[in-house]
């Protein structure tokens, strides 16, 4: 029996951990790697010749869809399942455009995560049924590439002048695209759109 080699990255130490213990009790299972950040998964996959990557979404360093384009980008023969407690319709989406092959949530029994791990390996797609469904009928993501990016800069609260500057934007042009994307949600003020479009899993 061939044994598939995991990487498991998560930031929070516990999850990461029990995820572990959970998939390296499995006969033909073995997690090789565990990173803490996203901007670790790439490297990791490389050194540690990586079979499927689980990747929460929201991390330091990168969220694991971004490090899920990276291994795409690199060309490398890895699967990735997306493990997260956000099941927004919207990151599902965005995942699947990243080239990830699986999107369960945390609460997913252990068997079918290991079947899910099996699934994928194969060469299959496992996506949660309910999310699935859910995606089917939630809107698209209205917001151009720029606004995501003016959005993610403003997660932190920043102002538009430090919005402008981490961007390399003016002030007017940072103003205008978040107006936009107040427009776009409905919102009272920027940083209601952005905790919508961050809720709707847009960003």
């Amino acid at each position: 029996m061939s044994t598939i080699r995991v990487l498991i990255a998560d930031d929070q130490d516990l999850v990461r951990g029990a995820l572990a213990v959970l998939l390296d009790s499995e006969p033909d299972i073995e997690v090789v790697s565990q990173v803490g950040r996203g901007d670790q998964v790439l490297d990791a996959v490389r050194s540690s010749s990586v079979d499927v990557a689980l990747l929460d979404i929201e991390m330091p360093g990168g969220t694991g869809i971004e490090a899920a384009e990276l291994v795409r980008d690199a060309g490398l023969d890895c699967e990735v399942i997306i493990v997260t407690t956000f099941g927004r319709p919207g990151y599902l989406k965005r995942a699947l455009s990243a080239g990830v092959r699986g999107f369960v949530v945390k609460d997913t029994p252990p068997a079918q995560l290991a079947e899910a791990v099996r699934r994928v390996d194969s060469g299959l797609r496992v996506i949660d049924p309910s999310l699935a469904q859910e995606s089917l009928f939630s809107p698209e993501n209205p917001l151009t590439d720029r606004e995501i990016e003016v959005c993610r800069a403003a997660q932190d609260g920043s102002s538009v002048k430090g919005i402008a500057s981490s961007l390399s934007l003016s002030n007017g042009t940072v103003r205008n695209h978040l107006s936009s994307v107040i427009r776009k949600t409905n919102a009272n003020n920027r940083f209601e759109a952005v905790r919508q479009a961050q809720d709707s899993g847009w960003l």
